[in-house]
């Protein structure tokens, strides 16, 4: 069981490795490393101290699966080009180790979920999912729902299966219509992520409420990808319009485009915000830095997580539960980026 001589690694030892070098049963060896008293103690030192010898680790998947759970939570993310989805993922990982769980990464960019990658859920035998996709086909969640597997949508609202977590989105948009209008702007552009996802759906929808309270509407209409590419390009737009005929305002629909908007302007020279005031969503940590000190809405993000998480388990635990969408409040946080109303 030592390493062989030469460049090629020993192969990683298993318990039937140990069981050929203790000359017992695999069963045995495999009941003395979890401690059963039908295995003598003598024997069980005996193997326990070959095991260490031999760096032997167990695989816990093949452990946990022997019990019927795997321990594994799938997760499903957009793009972390986008900071708002690498700050997800970072707290998913976090908050399920706290849980004992494991997260497997089972797709991670803007484009739809292939077949293979729904199905993939299931080979991998994950006791449930958490899906932040902004592209999400029906397949991963027919397939979930057919094998029982429980889903929970974070910052996205389930239309077809499973709970959901997010902002109020339409609320946030009100908010930010309403602080525009105090601050005396009067001529608000909007510039829009992907197109028919639920959560910018809702916020440009509120938005469009809180400005017509105050009897205004949207001057200009732009479209961003959800990028700090597109962000940069509206921005370029923007400042190529006449002063006089320019939106006084400009509200992202999320951070990175609104981060593209304010590098595009301090590029061309337009002032922010004496000229254009630049509001945005979500309030990942890169927006509070004094480069971009961005007016935004923040997301509750940590509690998201755990209320997801809180929904996960509990249907791990008992599939007869009912679906629950859960909507947490945002709060506007006042930075620089924006005029304040006198």
């Amino acid at each position: 069981m030592d390493t062989p001589p030469g460049d090629r690694p020993a192969p990683r030892p298993t318990v039937r490795t140990l069981a050929r070098v203790a000359g017992v049963a695999v069963s045995t060896v495999s009941r003395a490393l979890k401690n059963d008293p039908r295995i003598s103690p003598a024997v069980r030192q005996r193997i326990a101290e070959l095991a260490g010898h031999a760096g032997y680790m167990p695989n816990a998947l093949a452990r946990t699966l022997s019990g019927g759970r795997s321990n594994l939570v799938g997760l499903v993310l957009s793009s972390v080009q986008n900071p708002f989805y690498a700050e997800l993922l970072e707290q998913v990982v976090a908050q399920a180790a706290e849980r004992g769980l494991r997260v497997l990464i089972v797709h991670v960019g803007p484009g739809p979920i292939e077949e293979t990658t729904a199905d993939a859920l299931l080979h991998y035998q994950v006791d449930g999912c958490l899906i932040a996709s902004a592209e999400l086909t029906s397949r991963a969640s027919d397939v979930c729902a057919a094998r029982s597997v429980p889903v929970v949508m974070v910052n996205r609202v389930a239309r077809r299966h499973g709970c959901s977590v997010s902002c109020d989105n339409a609320d946030g948009g009100r908010a930010v219509a309403a602080f525009l209008a105090a601050g005396g702007h009067r001529r608000p552009a909007i510039l829009r992520g992907t197109v028919g996802v639920s959560t910018t759906d809702e916020r440009e929808r509120g938005f469009r409420e809180g400005l017509a309270a105050d009897g205004l509407s949207i001057a200009l209409e732009l479209e961003g990808s959800s990028t700090h590419d597109g962000g940069y390009a509206a921005g370029c737009t923007l400042a190529a319009i006449d002063a006089a005929e320019r939106p006084d305002a400009v509200f992202a629909l999320n951070d990175i485009m609104a981060m593209g908007v304010l590098d595009a302007f301090r590029d061309l020279g337009v002032r922010v915000p004496a000229e254009v005031s630049v509001v945005g969503f979500d309030d990942v940590t890169a927006s509070g830095r004094p480069s971009y000190s961005l007016t935004t809405v923040q997301q509750p993000l940590a509690l998201m997580v755990r209320r997801s998480l809180d929904l996960l388990t509990d249907r791990i635990a008992d599939p007869a539960l009912p679906d629950e969408s859960l909507i947490l409040p945002g709060a506007l946080t006042l930075r620089r980026s924006a005029r304040l109303p006198r």
